[in-house]
């Protein structure tokens, strides 16, 4: 039991046993990562092609559940007050009640989907480490699709912010499946290491 929850750990960089300061500062970089991953981007219409899914994932992933959502939660808290922290360096209330608002709102519940599969050994291995992302896309899809189809009608929104995005999807999961494995397994450095 013991090596099982250390392997699972291990994937992770174990910051819930990490002092405020080490989480805030996690969260400003991961807030950082995700800016940066907006900034990749190709443009489409009505929803731009970028990396904020492979961050949110990565975030997610590496953070755990909670730490994961609270970071994608403030980045897109900072970008509704007007920061540009989106895709396009957009930035504002309205984005979160345009077109893109379902794939917004999804990525803090993606990240905790992501951590959660990680912290239950998801992460262990190359093919399930890709269905545990594959899954964290599909919330970003399917409540961004949801919404857009609301804007837009159910026809369009699945050709338009849907279909366009699956192969990305594939390939982004697969990459931050690689990522994570590839990464130093914190765990073991820290596992016998209590807060601070």
């Amino acid at each position: 039991m013991n090596d099982t929850t250390s392997s699972r750990r291990s994937t992770l960089l174990d910051l819930e046993t990490r002092s405020r300061i080490v989480q805030a500062l996690a969260v400003a970089a991961g807030i950082l990562l995700l800016t940066l991953a907006s900034r990749i981007e190709l443009p489409m219409v009505p929803v731009p092609m970028t990396m904020q899914t492979f961050a949110v994932l990565l975030v997610g992933t590496l953070y755990g559940w909670r730490l994961g959502a609270l970071t994608a939660a403030a980045w897109l808290a900072f970008a509704a007050l007007g920061l540009p922290l989106l895709a396009g360096g957009a930035g504002g209330i309205a984005r979160f009640a345009g077109p893109t608002a379902g794939y917004l709102f999804a990525f803090p519940l993606a990240a905790a989907l992501a951590g959660w599969l990680a912290l239950r050994g998801w992460m262990e291995g190359f093919l399930s480490a890709t269905v545990a992302m594959l899954l964290g896309h599909a919330v970003c899809l399917g409540l961004g699709t949801g919404w857009l189809a609301l804007v837009i009608g159910p026809e369009r929104a699945v050709a338009a912010g849907l279909l366009p995005f699956l192969a990305g999807a594939v390939l982004k999961s697969v990459l931050v499946a690689a990522v994570v494995l590839l990464l130093p397994r914190a765990g073991t450095q820290h596992s016998s290491a209590g807060p601070g």
